[in-house]
């Protein structure tokens, strides 16, 4: 049977669904819906198209390939095979209620159509990803064990043969597989071991499980038509969410200290747009992070629009006219939220991120590490990948975890078309970044991170999840404050104005230091907001040395005092400003004085602060009133800007548009069929004539016609209508299809016909 009468019988079959099965199966193939087909005949033609076959065959399992070769083997792409006959090869291997499944599955694609008499579009035979008849093999299957052991006995040319054929197709041509060839001969050594299969006697099999254990993939058997089963192991979802939110909190802390590093010094851009080695390491040494971590944190703050590349405004130091990574006007925003909220905008983005992180590091073919940022991590199937994998997950249970090796092993029978891309390796990577983003912990789904994979209030569940802020601290006698939870974000901001973080997780460890009192003291806070601070907030008593402390910076702080002269210094301390002035300070700030207590400089207010502070003084900044002021600096900051193209994902048409579809489709159909003298335009004033004739006689005589439209966007549709008036250019008619009266310009009918 030919091609044209498979299609003809397959346009047939789709005539008869009913609108929500069309609807479904636009759903399931929505390639097939651009652009929209003109009638279910154009429609049918679309479906046995092998490339649309492929991407439909994508999302099938292990059993429903399965049946679509024992029905190639039956030959149900040229004539009718029965549901008994397909039964009758399946045996005990399935249900039957998995098999009724599968073949919904496959009608729903319009791939198979039939009941008791099964046909199938021809190239769907293509879509099986092993080689069709492997199911009839009576070969007997080794175990892992035995294949380890086998292959632990090869020579080197015999492995590699072996691994040539697990690179590439498992088929193999060779002369060596004739039955008369010399025994010693690696191929047919393999063949005795039972590492090659002998297909011809031309041609050989590498057996599934021999190419699995070769590319380190989990040994599975081919022909087992049922999933299999996981080793799982059940925690609470308290427990689950509990780590969740404890990796979360790192999530933000360590983005955070990426961003500060960045803003502190952006880092050049290469030439071709990533973030070169030199520069993760240095960011790495200065938030103290290990450099895979850092990879995945500036991928995530790229993905947010947090950080981008361009000209940071201020300019770096000695700048090179070239672009730098550093934060965005976006950032400041992020980092006063909640954070639930700075959770959710990292893990949303990473879920749609269509790059691959943990590609960072790793050699390309040139042998040179693949830079962070760069084209080399972009990935289009990433968020494909990791929704499944998560979904898989998702599927075990609330509070079910399963090792990667069990993930990598249920992937690759649901979804054996793409089971290289879930070899354990890429499993145990993408579940890193999930652990990282809190999505998954102790290696099950977090309820945030399932609200997250199903649309659900993902933010509102993180922050259930998340430890109550607290609003005490607790200070020890040498000098070090100990947070035994979040604090309250006013409480936190302080806290990390006045003490220097130690080590950080589910308690932060704090350090006091002249340093961090003077940073206090220079935004504005007093001695005795300092005191009361601690006073209120700590549980424990205030170390009198803290008390000591405080008095004696306070002391010292401000004595000395920096305004704008461009800057001027003056102090009420005539010794002190004297001493000032001839310190070597002086002469790199150019200061001459004016008075006893009062000293000027061309130097910024900013620099003359920061030489006074490393010659061992303790200035303050202070305004026009000689109120002191907060003179920190907020870092570099670059326009917030796409610094890669957008690689969108196919859009998917909603129900509602797929409805409007089908009953286009309906009325193409029936205009299809519509006999009657048909008229043609082709853009001539006599075609043009003849055609509002016709539909003025049909307006007068209540007769249907059927026309041809090409809409706005070009797209040529056939449909029956009712016309009602026709003037001005255009045709009101009412279309049978919508309940409706339509208007259709006269220019883009193409042609109009009297139905009979």
């Amino acid at each position: 049977m030919t091609d044209t009468a498979v299609a003809s019988d397959l346009a047939a079959w789709l005539r008869s669904r009913t609108d929500t099965e069309l609807v479904t199966t636009l759903t399931l193939r929505p390639d097939l819906t651009v652009p929209p087909p003109s009638t279910i005949g154009v429609l049918a033609g679309r479906a046995e198209q092998r490339a649309s076959i492929l991407r439909a065959a994508d999302t099938l399992d292990t059993l429903t390939l399965t049946i679509l070769e024992m029905l190639a083997i039956e030959g149900a792409h040229e004539m009718p095979v029965t549901r008994a006959q397909l039964d009758a090869i399946i045996a005990k291997r399935a249900t039957g209620k998995a098999v009724d499944r599968a073949l919904t599955s496959l009608r729903d694609r319009a791939l198979v159509w039939g009941t008791t008499s099964l046909r199938m579009v021809p190239a769907a035979r293509d879509a099986v990803p092993w080689r069709v008849g492997r199911i009839l093999d009576a070969t007997e299957q080794l175990t892992a064990e035995q294949i380890t052991a086998a292959l632990a006995e090869l020579d080197d040319s015999e492995r590699s043969l072996l691994e040539t054929l697990a690179r590439s197709s498992p088929t193999g041509r060779t002369r060596d597989a004739a039955p008369d060839t010399p025994p010693d001969r690696p191929v047919q050594k393999l063949l005795r071991a039972g590492l090659l299969i002998w297909l011809d006697e031309q041609t050989v099999e590498l057996p599934h499980q021999v190419g699995q254990t070769l590319r380190g993939e989990p040994v599975s058997d081919p022909t087992s038509l049922t999933p299999p089963k996981p080793a799982t192991s059940k925690l609470t979802a308290a427990d689950v969410n509990a780590a969740a939110a404890g990796e979360a909190l790192e999530l933000i802390r360590h983005c955070g200290a990426v961003v500060q590093a960045l803003s502190d010094t952006p880092a050049p851009a290469l030439k071709a747009g990533g973030l070169g080695v030199r520069e993760i390491k240095r960011i790495a040494k200065v938030t103290g992070l290990d450099d895979t971590r850092v990879g995945l944190l500036v991928e995530l703050l790229a993905a947010a629009s947090l950080i981008s590349s361009g000209t940071p405004d201020p300019l770096p130091p000695n700048d090179s006219g070239e672009d730098y990574w550093a934060p965005t006007s976006a950032v400041d925003a992020w980092t006063n939220g909640t954070t639930a909220a700075k959770w959710h905008t990292l893990a949303s983005a990473w879920l749609d991120l269509q790059r691959a992180p943990w590609l960072i590091g790793m050699r390309d073919p040139n042998d040179k590490p693949v830079a962070a940022l760069s084209d080399e991590v972009r990935s289009p199937a990433a968020p494909r990948d990791r929704r499944t994998i998560l979904e898989y997950l998702a599927d075990l249970g609330t509070g079910v975890a399963a090792g990667e090796i069990d993930i990598s092993r249920g992937l690759a029978w649901r979804r054996p078309r793409s089971a290289a891309r879930f070899s354990p390796r890429p499993v145990s990577r993408m579940l890193a970044e999930a652990t990282a983003l809190s999505i998954v912990a102790r290696g099950a789904l977090s309820t945030p991170g399932k609200a997250l994979l199903h649309g659900g209030d993902a933010e509102a569940e993180m922050r259930d999840a998340l430890p109550t802020p607290i609003d005490y601290v607790l200070v020890q006698a040498d000098l070090t404050l100990v947070a035994p939870g979040p604090l309250e974000p006013e409480l936190s901001d302080r806290i990390d104005l006045v003490a220097d973080v130690e080590s950080a997780g589910a308690a932060t460890m704090y350090r006091i230091t002249d340093d961090s009192l003077r940073r206090a003291l220079d935004v504005g806070m007093s001695a005795s907001e300092l005191h009361s601070l601690f006073e209120v907030h700590s549980r424990t008593p205030v170390p009198q040395g803290l008390t000591y402390l405080i008095d004696d910076v306070a002391r010292r702080h401000g004595r000395l005092r920096a305004g704008v002269a461009s800057s001027f210094v003056r102090c009420e301390d005539p010794a002190l400003l004297a001493e000032v002035l001839k310190s070597p300070a002086s002469e790199q700030l150019a200061l001459r004085g004016l008075a006893p207590t009062v000293a000027i400089s061309q130097a910024p207010l900013a620099e003359v602060l920061a030489v006074l502070s490393a010659a061992g003084f303790a200035p303050a900044g202070e305004d026009a009133s000689g109120a002191i002021v907060d003179l920190r600096t907020h870092g570099a900051r670059v326009p917030a800007r796409r610094h890669r193209p957008t690689y969108r994902n196919q859009a998917v048409p909603t129900e509602e548009q797929l409805g409007r579809l089908v009953t286009e489709l309906r009325a193409g159909e029936r205009a299809a069929s519509a006999g009657g003298k048909t008229v043609r335009s082709d853009g001539t004033r006599a075609t043009g004539s003849a055609t509002m004739a016709l539909l003025q006689t049909a307006v007068k005589v209540r007769r249907s016609v059927s026309i041809g439209y090409v809409d706005a966007q070009g797209v040529a549709s056939q449909r029956v209508v009712d016309p009602v008036s026709v003037g001005g250019g255009q045709l009101d008619a009412f279309d049978p299809a919508t309940g409706v009266v339509r208007r259709f310009t006269l220019h883009r009918i193409t042609s109009v016909a009297l139905v009979e």
